[in-house]
C-alpha cells in the first residue's frame, strides 16, 4: 500500500510540475509588467531593429502644423530623425516606456482599451514615447510647432490571438499553487516510500522527460507565433526578435529542470548503491 500511494504521489508530482513551471514562466516573464520589460529591453539595443522602429516612429510624426514656408525643411529633417533617433540620450527611456504602453494595452480588459486599438490582437505596440522624443529633438533643432500624440498605436498578431492572451492570464497566477501542491506531492512520496532512492532517482528521471516535453512544446509554441504574419514589417521583426529572446530565456529554465534532474537521478544510484537498505520499512 505504501509503494503504490508513493507511485501515485510522484506521478502527481510529475504532472502537476508540468503545468507548474510553464504557468510561473509565463506569469513572470510575460504577464507581470517589469518581467516583459527586462525580457524586451535588449531588443532595442539591436541596430537593424533600433533603424526600422525609429524609421517607423517618425514616419507617424504629424506635420502639418509647420509653416509652408517651412515645408522643404521637414522631409530632410524627418530622414535624418530616422537615422539618429536610437543614437539619442532619452532613446533607451523612450524604449523602455515603449514596452510598458504597449504591455499594458495587450493584456487589459479589452473595454479598457481605446477605440483606435485593436482589441483582437494579441500585442499592441504604442510606439509614442518614441514619437515624443523624435518631436522633441525637431522642435529643438529646428523651432517647428509640432505636437507628440499621445499614442503611436502598431497592432501585432491576429484576431484570434487576444482571446488567446486572455486564457493565459486566467491559467499563468494558478502556476504556483500548483507548484506547492507538486511539492507536497513528492514529499507524501517520499514519506510513504519503502526505497526512498527509487522516489528520488524517478524524481530525476521525470525531470529529464519534462526538460524534453517543454522543450518540444517551445519550439512548437514559437512556430505558432512566427507563423502568424501581421503583414506590417515592423510589427513581424519585433515578433521575431521577442520570441527569440522568449526561447532562450525560457531554455534557461529547462537547462536548470534538466541538471536538477540529471543530479537527482544520480544521487537515486549513488543512494541505492552505498546504502542498499536505504528506504526500507522498518517494522
Amino acid at each position: 500500500m505504501r509503494t503504490f500511494v508513493s507511485a501515485i504521489a510522484v506521478i502527481l508530482g510529475v504532472l502537476l510540475s508540468a503545468v507548474a513551471v510553464p504557468a510561473i514562466w509565463l506569469d513572470r516573464n510575460i504577464m507581470q509588467e517589469d518581467g516583459f520589460v527586462a525580457l524586451a529591453a535588449p531588443l532595442g539595443k539591436d541596430e537593424v531593429f533600433q533603424h526600422r522602429l525609429a524609421a517607423a516612429a517618425v514616419g507617424t510624426i504629424d506635420t502639418s502644423a509647420a509653416p509652408e514656408a517651412l515645408a522643404g525643411m521637414v522631409k530632410p529633417v524627418l530622414e535624418a530623425l530616422a537615422r539618429s533617433l536610437s543614437g539619442l540620450p532619452g532613446y533607451p527611456a523612450a524604449w523602455e516606456e515603449t514596452l510598458r504602453k504597449s504591455h499594458r494595452l495587450s493584456i487589459a480588459d479589452p473595454r479598457t482599451l481605446p477605440p483606435e486599438a485593436d482589441s483582437t490582437t494579441s500585442l499592441t505596440l504604442d510606439v509614442a514615447p518614441l514619437v515624443a522624443l523624435g518631436v522633441q529633438e525637431i522642435s529643438k533643432t529646428s523651432g517647428l510647432p509640432l505636437a507628440a500624440p499621445d499614442q503611436t498605436l502598431i497592432s501585432i498578431g491576429q484576431s484570434s490571438q487576444r482571446q488567446l492572451i486572455e486564457r493565459v492570464a486566467a491559467y499563468a497566477p494558478m502556476g504556483y499553487s500548483l507548484a506547492i501542491a507538486a511539492g507536497a506531492a513528492f514529499a507524501l512520496a517520499l514519506v510513504a516510500a519503502r526505497r526512498r532512492w527509487a522516489v528520488i532517482f524517478s524524481a530525476g528521471v521525470a525531470g529529464l522527460l519534462l526538460a524534453g516535453l517543454w522543450t518540444a512544446g517551445s519550439q512548437l509554441a514559437g512556430d505558432a507565433v512566427l507563423g502568424a504574419a501581421s503583414g506590417n514589417e515592423v510589427a513581424d521583426m519585433f515578433k521575431n526578435e521577442f520570441v527569440g529572446a522568449a526561447s532562450n530565456n525560457f531554455r534557461s529554465w529547462i537547462l536548470a529542470t534538466a541538471i536538477t534532474g540529471g543530479a537527482l537521478l544520480v544521487a537515486g544510484i549513488v543512494i541505492r548503491v552505498v546504502s542498499p537498505g536505504h528506504g526500507r520499512a522498518t517494522r
